[in-house]
Parts: structure tokens; sequence; C-alpha cells
């Protein structure tokens, strides 16, 4: 019982270890309203959206962060988001952006990887990419549902779901 508890003293973020389990426990709530809503596919597609998102596209991608290391020597892809982009900036930990930066940025890795192997070209693995969320647009629309869940709860345990630059723009009006 004390591993799914979830220990976080008042003002202070989650550790990853906390962002964890509370990806591993959101899995349930998040399987049983996609699955009565959408059916038991898409239930499954938003599972694995947000354990996607919780364990591997974590906003913190940005700092030396338990996501990170899961991506091994892969995760020197992230080396330019980890540069340009400032921790709890809107384009780490906005929502939505966040989520699309971090997806964008794996796409375009994902295209250069194929562009450099002869037998499968970026153009053929968009087609396939774009035939396929075609003709499953429910699972697509639940995955992707489950990838933003996680970075919800994610900023939520943070204590402060808003991006550190709301705050000061908000103050400077």
């Amino acid at each position: 019982a004390d591993r799914l508890r979830i220990h976080l003293p008042q003002g202070t973020m989650a550790l990853g270890r906390d962002h964890d389990r509370a990806t591993a426990l959101a899995t349930v709530p998040v399987a049983l309203v996609i699955a009565l809503t959408l059916g038991p596919w898409p239930g499954v597609g938003a599972v694995l959206g947000c354990l996607i998102g919780g364990y591997w596209l974590s906003p913190d991608l940005d700092t030396h962060c338990r996501a990170l290391k899961r991506w091994g020597p892969l995760r020197l892809i992230w080396a330019p988001y980890r540069w340009l982009i400032p921790h709890r900036s809107l384009w780490s930990h906005g929502p939505l952006l966040g989520t699309t930066t971090r997806l964008l940025l794996l796409g375009g890795w994902l295209a250069l990887a194929t562009a450099a192997l002869p037998t499968v070209s970026p153009i053929d693995l968009w087609s396939t990419l774009e035939a396929w969320g075609r003709s499953n647009p429910t699972l697509l629309i639940a995955g992707l549902l489950g990838i933003e869940v996680s970075c919800w709860l994610h900023l939520i345990l943070d204590g402060d779901p808003l991006p550190a630059e709301w705050h000061r723009r908000r103050r400077r009006r």
C-alpha cells in the first residue's frame, strides 16, 4: 500500500517516483472513462498513451529525469529539447503545446532515421501513418488524449498546472 502512496510535502514538486506512481494509478480511471465512452480498444489506446506520455514523454525531458534515462543511449535525441527549451516553460510544460513540441521533435527524429534507411522513405512512413490515422481516428485520438492526460497529471503533481511564463505574463498586466 505504501508503494501506491504519493508523498508530497506542501509547496514542493513531485519526485520522479511520484510521477511514475501517479502515471501507473491514472491508467485505471483513464481506461474506464475512455473505454466506457469510446469503446474498449480506444481505452487500451488511451492507457498506452498515458503510460508512454508519463514514462517516456515527460515534460521534464529537459532535465536529468527518469524519463530521459529510460531512453538509454537514445536519450541524445532529446538534447535539442534540453538546450533550447527552459524548464517549466510554455514549450515544455504548456498544456497541449508542450506535448505537441515533444511529439514533433520525436517525429522529426523518426523522419531523419527513416531518411537514413534505404528501405524506408519518410514519405512512405508518413503515408502509412496517415492512412492508419484515417482508418483508426478514435484510437489515434484516444492515444493522444492519454499522452496529454499524463502531461496534465505531471503538471498537477508539480503543484501548479500553469507554466512559469503564464504567471509572469499575468503579473505584467
